[in-house]
């Protein structure tokens, strides 16, 4: 077995800015050294819950982990292009196949191509259009992990734009009915087949819309398809 992680490292960041200090010093003779952290429930690697999009809807901490651990099957779309809009053909062609209940891992390997510390990782990003969120729903997934800023409105936060709801589509289609949204996966290079075990436990954070996660995937698990025997 092989484990990969798949998070981004919580740190400087142009985008979300998080306020990271320290207290306590070892070396000085301090008891314990204590790091702070303030920052956004959806910067870096996280999950959305229904709640982030929703008027009422469910916040991450009633997200089942069933939904969010489990098997995945791999979508190798490391040949799109930047700024290619994704259509359902493109992803029907990169679907290996499984069963409704997987969480699907969209792996554009985006990271490689853009610094996801700059401007042009989100504003130079593929993107889904509405077709191919509503191919994935078909699918019956429990949850849709990407590794690039899905929905073309994304960049336009940078600028402070906004456009109406149903342009964000995987938020509309997918998390409207119940489709959990794991964003911002890195390192989908790393991984060596098509499907994988997908662990994206958020944070357990009372009546938030969303949560950071450490997201990894155990790859050549026992007793899972296309793992090692068991």
């Amino acid at each position: 077995m092989d484990i990969v992680d798949l998070s981004m490292t919580v740190g400087p960041h142009f985008r979300w800015a998080p306020e990271i200090s320290v207290k306590g010093d070892k070396s000085a003779g301090d008891q314990f050294r204590v790091t702070r952290l303030a920052t956004t429930c959806h910067g870096f690697s996280h999950v959305d819950a229904q709640a982030h999009f929703i008027a009422d809807g469910p916040t991450i901490e009633s997200t089942p982990l069933d939904r969010v651990v489990g098997p995945c099957r791999i979508f190798d779309l490391s040949g799109v292009q930047p700024d290619e809009e994704i259509g359902p053909e493109t992803l029907a062609a990169a679907d290996p196949g499984g069963n409704p209940g997987e969480i699907l891992l969209l792996a554009t390997q985006w990271d490689t191509k853009r610094d996801c510390q700059t401007r042009e990782f989100w504003t130079e990003a593929p993107w889904l259009n509405r077709a191919a969120s509503e191919y994935l729903l078909a699918l019956a997934p429990t949850a849709v992990a990407v590794d690039f800023p899905q929905d073309y409105p994304i960049r336009l936060l940078l600028d402070g734009i906004r456009v109406p709801d149903e342009e964000h589509v995987t938020h509309d289609v997918l998390l409207r009915a119940g489709v959990t949204l794991i964003e911002y996966v890195v390192n989908t290079a790393a991984l060596k087949g098509k499907r994988t075990w997908l662990c994206a436990a958020p944070l357990k954070v009372g009546n938030a819309d969303g949560a950071p996660a450490r997201i990894f995937a155990i790859e050549d698990m026992p007793g899972t398809p296309g793992g090692a025997a068991s």
